[in-house]
């Protein structure tokens, strides 16, 4: 179906838009993104350092990371369909509730297995930002949406911006747990902040739970992410993670085919068909996927020793990256107000080109010199901004209100999917292709390191993605943004 939206408010079931109400919930939403990624950004630097102390292997560290994104995924699944279902504002309280516990408990772990338990419980609150999303959704003008949304978006950056260097400050001098100490005032606000203004959304979809369903999609995205996680350890022809793999395909072809035969499913068909669905989707995932991989690849780059790197300390290496967030900060909110005039469709093709950009000049000036890494790395953070803000808006004018929560927890879903893969394909190619380095000769001693060749490849592959990015874009999506005016293409 398709509803036209006029120069703002021409359609809005139950009265008016409370503008004033907008925008004070868009401070609180934008401030609740930047906490949680300054939260997250600053554990990053601090894993050598976790590692180093609670005398675990390499292995083990990277599930620090892992368990959040696999407890992230499941929960963004499920608290988006039951937002829909009994509020998007109760769902966000006990998932935003679920993180500050889990952020306490990785703040004062003593132990490794107390460590992944208050991640897992983070992990949980994951889904606080697709609840978030698809509130601004339903409560906001439609013409107001793309800007708030480029807000949003522009959060990422600067969380990072600040975390990175901060947080790598803060672990060297005071310790790694006190990274955690310094944010706890921040999101026990924005509990607050969140229960008293926010307001619980208007629309329900009540249904009884696809447990069946429920239980299908976790199985097969657990097996799916554990595999990917595990592969660069044990190796992808591991009979485990074969089997895994297997798992994980064969689950999600199950689970697709049991929705369509049932009254009440978890995801709709109507979801599963609807093309701008589809293009958001499969486009977040393959942006998911090419971050991670440039994140772990930049970071070998930068640390490794020369000639194989540029030797940066782990400090150095958070303000090497800077300048991106920077970008990203300021290209988000630009591209939210500029999307309705240029088209949702048209910028994400545009910022999938400026991101191709950026990565060919990694691939070829990467050992140039620092300031052309810094140069290629923000050309290509300016085109992943606009992908990002285009690829939210495509698919929140794409779906009705009723199954918003759910969409958007899908959409996280996706996005954490290619997350996953993007490591475990870096790991993969940096042990594929190594070279040798020597770092003293009294005694000799030799390292082995990520060959040149083996950044260049994870360049030209993250290139190749955004490639496909764009042939989705072109072929499955339709535009909802016509000459200025907002188009819905609702299902």
């Amino acid at each position: 179906m398709h509803r036209p939206y006029g120069g703002g408010n021409t359609f809005n079931p139950g009265g008016e838009y409370d503008i004033a109400y907008a925008w004070r919930a868009t401070a609180i939403l934008v401030t609740l993104t930047l906490v949680v990624m300054y939260t997250e950004g600053m554990l990053v630097p601090s894993l050598p350092t976790i590692q180093r102390d609670m005398n675990i292997s390499t292995a083990d560290a990277s599930w620090i990371l892992s368990i959040y994104i696999l407890m992230g995924t499941l929960s963004s699944a499920i608290m988006g369909k039951l937002g829909d279902m009994y509020g998007k504002k109760r769902m966000l309280m006990i998932t935003m509730l679920t993180y500050t516990i889990g952020a306490l408990i990785t703040g004062f772990s003593t132990s490794y297995g107390m460590l992944l338990v208050g991640r897992a419980l983070q992990g949980v609150g994951m889904a606080m930002m697709p609840l978030a999303f698809a509130l601004v959704r339903e409560e906001f003008p439609p013409r107001m949406i793309p800007q708030v949304q480029g807000l949003i978006s522009a959060m990422f950056g600067v969380g990072m911006a600040v975390s990175l260097p901060l947080g790598a400050y803060i672990s060297q001098t005071l310790g790694w747990q006190a990274t955690y100490h310094t944010v706890y005032p921040f999101i026990i606000l924005e509990d607050l902040m969140v229960y008293i203004y926010i307001r619980e959304s208007r629309i329900r979809n009540p249904q009884p739970i696809d447990w069946v369903g429920l239980f299908l999609l976790s199985t097969s995205l657990a097996s799916g992410l554990i595999a990917v996680t595990e592969a660069p350890t044990y190796g992808w022809t591991d009979p485990l993670v074969m089997s895994l793999l297997i798992l994980f395909v064969l689950g999600f072809g199950v689970f697709i085919l049991y929705e369509t035969t049932i009254g009440y499913p978890l995801v709709p068909i109507s979801l599963l068909s609807n093309r701008n669905v589809l293009a958001s989707n499969l486009g977040v995932a393959l942006a998911g996927f090419a971050l991670f991989l440039m994140a772990q690849a930049l970071t070998y780059l930068l640390e490794s020793p020369k000639p194989l790197g540029y030797d940066l300390s782990i400090l150095s290496t958070g303000i090497m990256m800077i300048p991106m967030a920077l970008v990203q900060m300021i290209t988000a909110p630009i591209a939210g107000r500029v999307i309705t005039d240029i088209g949702a469709k048209k910028l994400a093709i545009i910022g999938s080109s400026i991101a191709i950009v950026g990565l060919l000049l990694l691939t070829y000036t990467s050992f140039y010199g620092l300031s052309y890494v810094i140069m290629s790395m923000s050309v290509l953070a300016a085109g992943v901004s606009m992908v990002n803000v285009s690829v939210i808006n495509i698919l929140v004018f794409s779906v009705g209100r009723r199954n918003m929560g759910l969409a958007t927890g899908l959409n996280s879903v996706f996005r954490n999917i290619g997350s996953a893969w993007g490591p475990a394909v870096a790991g993969s190619v940096m042990s594929m292709y190594q070279a040798s380095v020597l770092l003293s000769l009294k005694p000799i001693l030799w390292i082995t390191l990520p060959a040149k060749f083996s950044y260049q490849l994870m360049f030209l592959i993250t290139s190749a993605l955004y490639v496909m990015a764009i042939i989705v874009i072109v072929v499955l999506t339709q535009e909802i943004f016509i000459r200025g005016e907002v188009k819905a293409l609702e299902v």
